[in-house]
């Protein structure tokens, strides 16, 4: 088979050398019961997964120069369930945190929601709507650093109160890393996730917005998030939720990560789907 033409989302070598020890390690440890090693190279199977995540393509519609959707989805559901993807989303972070002298784990963070409208085949019982945004779908939580560094995220139903969203993400800072010890929310979040923050050692700390202010106003520190929301808007997969398993919409939102971060470990344009 000739080789094919690269497209944007592809890997490049130096990319590839970032997570491919992941990939390799993984297929290692899950052979073929045949022996098979398999008809697409790992390499292929992740530049479709992030293909799908730029473009927002349909499963039936990847290119049929790439892997097709039954290789393709068993390794993104694999990986989905197993953490590979977060695996690889973890280590490219401490990575980058490094890269700029910080310590692989925060002591601060910033939790904010986001409701994204529900596409249609989307299960309703995973689905809501939020009443204050009139939204219908779901809501995607996220933890960030100082940096706009995804620590954690959480897809609940957007009817779900933002202290559901607060306290789960809460739990998941808590379970990955013990360095955590202040995180700043905005006035949606309530006193059960400081409550909650506290039985967990970190100290949630209610930003309140300048009366005086009109309109969008970026608050100090607390506008990482906002930067994050808006870099994972470039990922068409992202801009509106397509995905029937809440756990598949998380999973995304590492891949998408995980490409913003390795192209800024070895300084590759990122460029807005609005000019590809």
């Amino acid at each position: 088979m000739s080789e094919r033409k690269p497209y944007p989302s592809d890997l490049s070598d130096d990319r590839w050398a970032l997570i491919e020890p992941v990939i390799t390690a993984w297929k290692a440890a899950h052979p073929s019961v045949s022996g098979h090693q398999g008809g697409y190279a790992m390499r292929e199977s992740v530049n479709a997964i992030l293909y799908q995540g730029r473009t927002g393509c349909q499963w039936d519609f990847l290119p049929h120069d790439l892997p097709p959707r039954s290789a393709v989805y068993d390794y993104f559901a694999k990986w989905r369930d197993d953490g590979t993807d977060q695996t690889i989303h973890d280590l490219l972070r401490w990575h980058a945190r490094e890269k700029r002298g910080r310590l692989a784990d925060p002591s601060l963070v910033v939790l904010d929601t986001q409701s994204v409208h529900a596409a249609a085949g989307v299960p309703a019982s995973t689905t809501g709507k939020d009443a204050g945004k009139r939204v219908p779908g779901r809501k995607r939580g996220l933890t960030v650093d100082m940096l706009g560094l995804v620590i954690a995220v959480v897809v609940l139903a957007a009817s779900a109160h933002e202290n559901a969203a607060g306290i789960a993400l809460l739990d998941r800072v808590a379970a990955q890393t013990d360095t955590v010890r202040t995180a700043l929310v905005d006035q949606g979040f309530k006193n059960a996730v400081v409550a909650h923050g506290a039985t967990l050692g970190i100290d949630v700390e209610i930003v309140e917005r300048n009366p005086a202010g009109k309109g969008f106003v970026p608050q100090p520190k607390r506008w990482v998030v906002e930067q994050t929301y808006g870099i994972l808007a470039l990922h068409r997969r992202l801009v509106r939720d397509y995905e029937h398993r809440p756990a598949s919409s998380e999973s995304r939102v590492y891949w998408a990560m995980s490409d913003v971060m390795a192209r800024r470990l070895t300084s590759a344009f990122t460029s807005s789907w609005r000019s590809v």
